[in-house]
């Protein structure tokens, strides 16, 4: 994952974290390394390399990309070759189709175990050796805390109710651990679990590492207060918010605030810079990013294969796969009022034409007759609107079944069609870099915190700040012939002008500034569970939405059961009956 990190000689070493000891043999096996045997700083080294290395190549089949959690909201479809194209991410859109056993499900918790193991192994490996022959043993400590911390964390969203695994946990111990035990009456020991890594991590990284990929003590802080913002919203054992610990939201702002007050992060002066390859561990507003390579000395790099099935279907420029397409809910977010506001009420009534929305779809009245939040053509490809900021213009040959999908595709994860980066293997891999977390989110934290400490004045200015950052990211928007598509406007609010900002106005402003800004980064399912209003947001998405695509005629969001994956059927049969199933399935 470090970019300047090359491969690891001893990866034969990290088997010993995936295998029980065979105690009917009385021999060790032969050129295997046991982690006993590992108390060399550059032993210790490479097993901490190795846990960076893990996560973030994982298969399109089993990855945490942000991607697919936007095929779980309102934000996106699936996308590809048709419904039974990866019939299983279709399952989970539409939700009312997901059963225990569906696909695409238990390789990713699969995959998330083995990272913790490599995390656990590393943890070991540290925890053995003297810190005068290793000095950087407690930072390396707190990283690797931060690693396990941040696969749980994403698990923990994925499926609720899971083990935790750490260290001192032996084989024998791990077939024993329940994803649910009987004395855990709600999940919030599972998180302080998680929130204690983030907090060691926290209290003894550096702020700065010299070496990019590492985390540091920011990217853990950020995380810390995601976990307490979690912990603001408890939850019932049917999913519902129960309140709000207004404790938590408290604990979590002096983390937010410690980033802010910090100095090192800013907006980027254009949105489109955290979403460039050249922008890579270059953005001010980057505090954790997950690393990739193309031409660092190995035959094809570290390349971001979870999104390996994004790209257009669009020859010559990508061979495939036309997965994660925009919603017209999302792309009708983009549209504003003649004060450049959002249309709260009415946004999602306008329609768009399908057939007639070919290579010049700018010239259609919807386009046209409409005016946009710029966020929009960063977040989109559109059909006759620039392609990732080229003079290439994106056309609907880019859509493999616009009849079920459309034409509008997801952008920001893509990379322009000529960068050095692109690695065709059919599926089009690239190694641009991936910002988990954006200085933008941690300011919409506080803007959400202080509203709901009825402090709502004060997160008037933060919202507007990010805005304004919009309403001046329209540079790289233009035509070829030095004109926008459209017509562009973004105001800030102002109270008792264009807006009255009481709570319950700031609120709804927060939740759509939270979607504009954060639209098609796999953000918007997780704030709407969080929150407490998935199924009134899904299910009336759906309601339009089956107006449009008749397949959607068999979505439907149950609350209690939707909120979460189910426990793969497959890991319920390895557990011998220590797992119990999610709620529902």
């Amino acid at each position: 994952m470090i970019k300047i990190f090359k491969s690891i000689a001893i990866t034969g070493v990290l088997a010993v974290s995936l295998a029980s000891c065979q105690d009917i043999l009385d021999v060790s096996p032969k050129g295997i390394l046991t982690e006993d045997q590992l108390v060399e700083p550059e032993h210790v080294d490479g097993l901490v390399t190795a846990a960076y290395a893990f996560m973030p190549k994982t298969h399109a089949f089993e990855t945490y990309n942000p991607w697919l959690e936007s095929v779980r909201s309102d934000d996106a479809y699936k996308g590809g070759g048709g419904l039974n194209d990866q019939s299983p991410w279709y399952q989970m859109e539409v939700f009312s189709l997901v059963t225990p056993a569906v696909g695409n499900n238990d390789g990713s918790w699969y995959r998330g175990y083995q990272g913790i193991s490599r995390t656990n192994s590393a943890i070991r490996a540290i925890q053995r050796i003297d810190e005068a022959r290793y000095p950087q043993k407690q930072s390396r400590l707190a990283e690797m805390r931060f690693l396990r911390g941040w696969i749980h964390f994403k698990m923990k969203r994925r499926w609720k109710w899971i083990p935790y695994i750490d260290e001192t946990a032996t084989p024998d111990d791990i077939v024993r651990i329940s994803n649910h035990p009987d004395d855990m009456p709600n999940d919030l020991p599972l998180w302080q679990k998680i929130h204690d890594d983030f907090k060691f991590a926290a209290d003894n990284l550096p702020p700065i590492q010299q070496e990019v990929g590492r985390a540091n003590q920011y990217a853990a802080k950020a995380y810390l207060a995601q976990t307490l913002l979690w912990m603001a919203y408890p939850q019932n054992d049917r999913h519902q918010v129960t309140g709000i610990d207004r404790q938590k939201l408290e604990q979590a702002l002096v983390q937010i605030d410690e980033i802010i007050q910090s100095g090192r992060f800013s907006l980027a002066a254009d949105y489109a810079n955290n979403f460039l390859p050249e922008f890579d561990n270059r953005s001010p507003e980057s505090i954790w990013e997950l690393q990739f390579t193309r031409s660092d000395g190995t035959p094809r790099g570290n390349l971001n294969e979870g999104n390996g099935l994004t790209a257009p279907w669009w020859n010559p420029h990508y061979s495939c796969c036309d997965f994660h397409k925009a919603t017209y809910d999302m792309v009708n977010a983009f549209r504003v009022d003649a004060n450049g506001l959002p249309l709260f009420d009415t946004y999602n009534e306008a329609e768009i034409v399908d057939s007639d929305n070919a290579r010049h779809s700018y010239d259609l009245p919807y386009f046209a007759n409409n005016t946009w939040d710029p966020r929009l053509n960063h977040t989109v490809g559109i059909p006759g609107f620039p392609w990732k900021y080229q003079p290439i213009m994106y056309d609907s040959a880019g859509s493999r079944d616009p009849g079920t999908y459309g034409y509008m595709h997801s952008m920001k994860e893509n990379v322009p069609t000529d960068d050095p980066g692109l690695w065709d293997e059919f599926w089009m891999f690239n190694s641009m870099n991936q910002i988990e977390v954006r200085y933008a989110e941690v300011l919409l934290w506080k803007a959400e915190i202080l509203i709901q400490l009825d402090r709502h004045p004060e997160a008037l200015p933060i919202i507007n700040q990010i805005r304004e950052r919009a309403a001046n990211s329209v540079g790289r928007l233009k035509l070829p012939n030095g004109t926008y598509p459209v017509t562009y406007k973004v105001e800030p609010y102002q109270d008792g002008v264009n807006i009255t900002w009481t709570k319950q106005n700031a609120w709804e402003a927060l939740i759509w500034e939270n979607r504009l800004e954060m639209a098609m980064e796999g953000r918007r399912f997780y704030d709407l569970v969080r929150w407490g209003i998935a199924e009134e947001v899904m299910n009336a998405h759906f309601e339009k939405e089956r107006q449009r695509r008749p397949w959607m005629n068999v979505a439907r969001f149950n609350s209690g059961r939707d909120e979460y994956l189910p426990i793969p059927q497959a890991q319920i049969n390895w557990g011998q009956g220590v797992y119990k199933q999610n709620p529902g399935y």
